[in-house]
């Protein structure tokens, strides 16, 4: 069963949108260098609309760097009822979002990858389907702008910490691993477990 991880740029305040702006002026070469080999794991993304609208039109024009060669090159899975069609290696989602999650995660291969904490992550915590959350805190304090968790019903599962990484620019990589409530989660199906 294929693990599903989602990694998430937040800063020292919790502000995870608009990272491009806060973030990547600390990003360096150490921490590319980290997201690359945590890519060698990964064979998939899931994406949101939002995520995946901004990611392709930043990402999929780039060619030549190995980092940004290997996103291109993975297959997506774009979680919308909005989005009329795909490119960028990438497949839609429109029905049961968590039954084709499931599904995804039950196919043999390597983990798949969530890039950033969106509206999806309700469904997808709801459901227990997030294996594994990796937070890249930045030493930054941004002041505004949408929070991690923002409108997502959290109660259903609690963090347990289990690796971190001080980079030299001050970055914290924290990796966590839920656990789900067992009278919260929800089967593929939405009734509960």
């Amino acid at each position: 069963m294929r693990k599903l991880i989602e990694a998430t740029l937040v800063s020292l305040d919790g502000v995870v949108g608009s990272p491009r702006e806060w973030a990547l002026p600390h990003w360096d070469d150490e921490n590319k260098a980290y997201a690359q080999a945590a890519l060698a794991g990964v064979g998939a993304f899931l994406l949101g609309r939002v995520t995946y609208e901004m990611f392709a039109a930043a990402w999929s024009p780039i060619t030549g760097d190995p980092y940004y060669d290997m996103i291109n090159r993975l297959p997506k899975f774009v979680a919308s009822a909005s989005l009329a069609e795909t490119t960028w290696n990438a497949t839609l989602i429109r029905a049961d979002v968590a039954a084709e999650v499931t599904r995804l995660k039950s196919e043999p291969g390597k983990a798949i990858m969530k890039y950033g904490t969106s509206r999806l992550d309700g469904t997808l915590i709801r459901h227990g389907l997030i294996d594994e959350f990796h937070f890249s805190v930045f030493p930054v304090v941004v002041g505004r702008g949408p929070r991690l968790f923002d409108g997502i019903d959290t109660s259903a599962v609690t963090l347990t910490l289990t690796a971190t990484k001080t980079f030299g620019n001050g970055i914290v990589a924290l990796t966590y691993v839920p656990e789900y409530v067992p009278a919260h989660r929800h089967t593929a199906a939405g009734h509960s477990a």
